[in-house]
């Protein structure tokens, strides 16, 4: 044990009333004694003078770490007793709250903690208070619902992606109010789709263009393996294929400039250069390729018309994987151009998701759903005017 010399302000106790007796640190914490005492005050319940009677047990209250060392305060907090009614009452201070011994610093520090990517579990160990602490702070937090304007932000976080609780969800909001919304973006299953044209009437369907993209390369990566299987394992043609896919998705015009050695070729090539070698392995890959470039090409410069009409040309001509994909395309045909002739997406739904994610894995699941919520809602700092936390007091 070390004593350390010390004052109030140093450890960051503001109230004067409090009294440091003795300070030493241990193996694993810094402990510190005091006593809570001031003049005694009128009787709360009788209105009655009132004298000093004894200590109370020590109170040991956790504190902040200092210098990165876990810091507790035992606290004998001075009693007082009424000479008319004779009750007991015990002093109060603005460290703690009355009746608890866990201090509104530490009680804060949660709160901040909350908004952060760290587990539930974590705060705790990190504050060195119980998991049902936190819990109960978390449970503090409630939000306010409107349902007479749809906000431009996350509003809800459903139990479930049954069209029945989705629609029921939005029919809490009046007709007129959904008559005001213009765009809705989602991807391609076509599930929610006549469910979104029955509860926004006026809106437009946008499919976001990631997901549409991604149907392409699925197709091309599935063709590029199956024409790869048709070569010998340990030949040059399926070795290109397998270590060098990557190159095969990416755009033609985004890729680098800058040479690699291929263990591949055994040589110095540019990607292009890769490709351009691979290739002529087959006259069936070299023209699936070309088509998916093509495509890709019309898609990201928005040519409506050539999109399509080199998906009609070539329905019938490829195989299964692909024609799975054009048909999924012309029976989304007016969604899709309203993809490439607005600029909404769904990347930052899809942002949302991944943070949803991420504190799912963090805290190794919730106790119950709305927990889970309150977790997204606090971490993503909603404070805006329709849909924002409150945090009740204690």
């Amino acid at each position: 044990m070390r004593l350390i010399k010390n004052n109030t302000e140093l450890i960051g106790i503001k109230d004067q009333n409090i009294k440091i007796s003795l300070v030493f640190e241990t193996d694993t914490h810094i402990e510190i004694q005091a006593k809570l005492d001031y003049p005694a005050p009128s009787c709360p319940h009788c209105h009655g003078k009132m004298i000093k009677y004894d200590f109370q047990k020590p109170s040991k209250i956790p504190l902040l770490e200092q210098a990165g060392t876990p810091t507790l305060l035992r606290l004998k907090k001075r009693r007082f007793q009424c000479k008319s009614c004779r009750r007991v009452t015990v002093a109060e201070t603005s460290i703690v709250e009355k009746n608890c011994q866990i201090s509104n610093l530490v009680r804060q520090k949660v709160t901040q903690l909350l908004t952060e990517k760290v587990s539930l579990t974590d705060i705790a160990r990190r504050l060195r208070v119980s998991t049902s602490t936190v819990y109960r702070k978390l449970d503090q937090f409630t939000f306010k619902k409107h349902y007479d304007k749809l906000p431009n932000e996350l509003i809800i976080i459903l139990d479930n992606r049954h069209q029945t609780t989705i629609r029921n969800y939005f029919l809490k909001y009046p007709l007129k109010v959904r008559q005001q919304v213009q765009f809705i973006t989602m991807d391609m299953s076509g599930a929610y789709i006549p469910l979104a044209r029955k509860l926004f009437p006026n809106a437009k369907i946008v499919l976001d263009r990631f997901h549409i993209i991604q149907h392409l390369g699925r197709a091309f990566l599935k063709t590029r393996i199956a024409i790869m299987n048709q070569f010998d394992k340990k030949s040059l043609p399926y070795r290109a294929l397998k270590n060098h896919w990557r190159l095969f998705q990416k755009d033609s015009c985004k890729l680098s400039l800058n040479s690699f050695y291929s263990k591949t070729f055994r040589q110095t090539l540019a990607p292009h250069e890769v490709v351009k070698k691979t290739l002529v392995f087959s006259k069936e890959l070299t023209d699936y390729y070309t088509l998916y470039q093509l495509l890709l090409f019309h898609f990201q410069e928005k040519r409506v018309g050539e999109f399509f009409d080199l998906i009609e040309e070539n329905r019938s001509k490829v195989n299964h994987y692909f024609q799975t994909v054009f048909r999924t395309f012309l029976r989304h045909k007016q969604y899709i151009q309203n993809a490439l002739e607005t600029d909404y997406s769904n990347a930052k739904l899809e942002a949302t998701n991944k943070l949803n994610k991420d504190i799912k894995r963090l805290d190794f699941g919730f106790r119950n759903f709305i927990n889970f919520k309150k977790r997204v809602f606090i971490t993503l700092n909603i404070h805006k005017k329709r849909t924002y936390p409150v945090l009740s007091r204690c």
